[in-house]
């Protein structure tokens, strides 16, 4: 399909300069798909105004198996790259092609072998690519067409054919191609065998030559280093082929020979990762701890090192801050925490390996503290770490009602940050007891003289390692390793240094899988509309024309008014930063001010931008805008006022204030409405430029359904519309300039 970066290099750049980068999450309950909405069969918009597709019925297929919610989000093709770096997207799946990207994006396996081939008009007398010698050929921008005819891996042959082209035409999108083809503009177009096929369907008189110009393979691209969300993904795609739905799915939509998906490429899938980033706390003992020559050790991080030999990754030890674990792990900071982590309690926070250690809370006091008993503790000071397993088992809400007792019996139940504190606050008598997590008791009181353990423990918990919600992948990986090291003794040597031995419950019956859900029946494909049905799709874009439309006037004409006093301000260095303003927004296309104020708060601030976001965006964008234009047209207005007005006010004893609303303020309006119907019936037509942060406002609904209905009726609709918003505008302006000329 489409090749790489081009049209927004430049906003790119400018935004790109902080650096920051934020992973994906490998799996949320909702599932945001990127994709083209006018490249059929892959994505598309229907005639009841759905968006629909074969790689959209994969994405739902997916999301069903996994329990997700799918949200299909149309893009700008040129702003593909910025949609998934900033955690607006978390895929572009809409026939996206590998070769060439192959190290700008973390890949699914390919799913469909693609080629590209030419189409021309059955009349043409063109049968084979050599007949194209002195012809005008068309492709799509940034596409794999041209990439094949011009880029660098073209082939010589390939680029011999281009060079035999009278001309080598660029368009926007592939119905823009077959109009230039219909009505005799081009000679041939060169285009995915997939689109071609399909357009050729649903178009009379045009047909594929036999002889394809290069072959290419489609697959789902993620975010650079996103392996778990696409080894989650491309696991279930490799179970949707082996039950049959994939193929049912491409029969669907005719692309049954072009299914490459096999059991190959599952053989050669894995967990893609150099590096393996723990997380834990660098202060609990035996499970990860800071030993005498300053090196991180543990019995968790033994077992992490042997995970990694074992994968060929490098351990990264990584100590945290206990409070912050859910931000290190949600973004990307570390890929799992392990350390000695209680699975009781969290289990739907996190994806969890099977428990490997038996644990339990218990007290540890003081050997003349004459404590021995639980019961004991009424009337004293205890202490817990804060966030622990030990405070959930005597306040959590899953707290059995005999704990909740003990803790009220307490005169205190003091937390601290880590065990070290809470064991000097033990020895130096500031609390008469500590409630811990046994293993780390054990080391302590094995560590420590005058520390006893009581034999009564207060609850029993499970500890696995802890994967960010949905990350089956990696915690399939690891886990299958810790299952080989249990099976060949690896893991009961290292639980047996660390004296542990005890606790070990590790098994691989622990680690069940879920059925998979039946697969959907498919609906019916497709068929074309009349053009009320093109008038009722494009009248739902109107709407969202009509709020930007009415919302940036809302906002725009008020600050405008508030920034022409600035400009005209007496205070000098006000007046020149409201110029800079200025100066900036009349002098930057409006569509990189919209990428800015969408894309900047992450490339910036570090913050996602959801797609939610996108209509406050685009209000935003075009009310500072508008503002900008409106502020210097008021400030024309204002100094096109006799100062004599201003002078003559002073004498009659008006205030500025009362000089300026009642005298000033309506000669300004009757000056600026001429220069303000202009910009305001410029507005309605700029409504369209929202596409660049993917909006729907109704010239891209007219482009969708164009490219879906394959015919160029819808842009002629649209435009009719625009006409008919404007001149309704434009009498509406006339009206109130006629009401304000007050001289005839």
């Amino acid at each position: 399909m489409k090749s790489n970066h081009r049209f927004f290099a430049f906003a790119a750049a400018v935004m790109m300069l902080s650096g920051i980068s934020m992973p994906v999450s490998a799996e949320e309950r909702t599932f945001t798909v990127g994709f083209d909405a006018e490249f059929p069969p892959y994505g598309y918009q229907d005639e009841s105004g759905e968006y629909v597709g074969f790689d959209l019925d994969l994405a739902q297929e997916v999301c069903k198996r996994n329990g997700w919610e799918l949200v299909k989000q149309p893009i700008d093709w040129d702003s593909k790259d910025m949609e998934l770096s900033t955690g607006a997207i978390d895929c572009i799946w809409n026939g996206f092609t590998i070769d060439g990207r192959e190290d700008a994006y973390t890949w699914s396996v390919p799913y469909i072998d693609n080629s590209q081939v030419i189409v021309v008009k059955e009349d043409s007398g063109i049968s084979e690519a050599l007949d194209l010698a002195g012809k005008t050929v068309c492709v799509q921008a940034d596409s794999s067409a041209l990439a094949a005819l011009t880029g660098e891996d073209a082939t010589d042959e390939n680029k011999a054919l281009c060079a035999s082209f009278a001309e080598l035409s660029q368009v926007g999108d592939y119905n823009s191609a077959f109009l230039n083809l219909d009505t005799g503009a081009v000679d041939a177009v060169i285009l995915d065998y997939g689109v071609a096929n399909y357009e050729v369907a649903s178009r009379s008189g045009f047909i594929i030559l036999e002889e394809p110009i290069s072959s290419e393979k489609y697959g789902v691209g993620f975010l650079k280093g996103n392996t778990a969300l696409r080894d989650t993904v491309q696991n279930t795609l490799f179970d949707m082929a082996d039950d049959g739905t994939f193929g049912t799915i491409a029969e669907k939509w005719d692309l049954s020979d072009s299914v490459c998906i096999s059991q190959y490429y599952r053989a050669q899938s894995f967990v893609d990762m150099d590096t393996f980033t723990v997380g834990f706390d660098a202060e609990f003992p035996p499970y990860g701890y800071q030993d005498e020559s300053g090196e991180y050790v543990g019995f968790d991080l033994d077992l992490a090192q042997e995970v990694c030999k074992r994968n060929g990754w490098e351990l990264v030890k990584q100590p945290i801050d206990w409070d912050s674990k859910d931000m290190e792990l949600s973004t990307g900071a570390i890929d799992c925490i392990w350390n000695g982590f209680t699975i009781d309690g969290r289990e739907d926070a996190y994806t969890w390996s099977v428990p490997y250690i038996d644990n339990s809370q218990v007290i540890v006091v003081k050997e003349d503290s004459g404590i021995s008993e639980a019961l004991d503790l009424a009337g004293k000071t205890v202490c817990v770490q804060a966030d622990s397993s030990a405070l959930a088992a005597l306040t959590g809400e899953d707290a059995t009602d005999e704990n909740k007792a003990l803790c009220a019996s307490f005169a205190e139940l003091s937390q601290v940050g880590d065990y070290n504190s809470a064991f000097l606050n033990l020895d130096t008598g500031a609390v008469d007891a500590v409630i811990l997590d046994y293993g780390v008791a054990n080391y302590e009181v094995e560590s420590r003289d005058g520390f006893i353990i009581l034999e009564e423990p207060i609850s029993s918990e499970k500890y696995g390692v802890g994967f960010l919600k949905g990350n089956t992948a990696l915690r399939d990986t690891v886990q299958n390793t810790l299952f080989d090291m249990a099976d060949d003794g690896t893991f009961g040597t290292i639980a047996e240094k660390w004296g542990l031995t005890d606790s070990v419950c590790i098994e691989r019956a622990a680690a069940g899988t879920e059925a998979a859900p039946a697969p959907e029946k498919s609906g019916s494909k497709y068929s074309l509309s009349n053009l009320g049905f093109i008038a009722s799709q494009l009248l739902k874009g109107l709407l969202a024309s009509c709020s930007i439309f009415f919302l940036t006037l809302v906002f725009s004409l008020p600050l405008g008014l508030i920034i022409a006093f600035g400009r005209m301000s007496r205070i000098r260095p006000l007046r020149w930063l409201i110029k800079l303003y200025i100066s900036v927004v009349r002098g930057t296309p409006l569509m990189l001010q919209l990428l800015v104020v969408f894309f900047g708060p992450y490339y910036i601030f570090g913050i996602k931008t959801p797609s939610s976001y996108r209509f406050i965006a685009v209000i935003i964008g075009f009310s500072l805008n508008y503002a900008a234009y409106f502020a210097e047209i008021y400030r024309a207005g204002i100094q096109a006022v006799s100062p004599g007005q201003h002078e003559a006010a002073q004498i009659l004893g008006y205030t500025k204030t009362q000089t300026f609303f009642r005298i000033i303020f309506p000669q300004m309006v009757k000056n600026i409405l001429p220069a303000a119907t202009n910009e305001i019936i410029t507005l309605v037509k700029d409504t369209s430029l929202a596409f660049a942060v993917s909006y729907t406002e109704m010239f891209n609904a007219a482009k969708r359904v164009a490219a879906a209905q394959t015919t160029i009726m819808p842009l002629f609709v649209a435009g009719l519309f625009y006409y008919i918003f404007n001149a309704l505008v434009a009498l509406v302006m006339s009206r109130i300039e006629k009401r304000m000329n007050y001289f005839k």
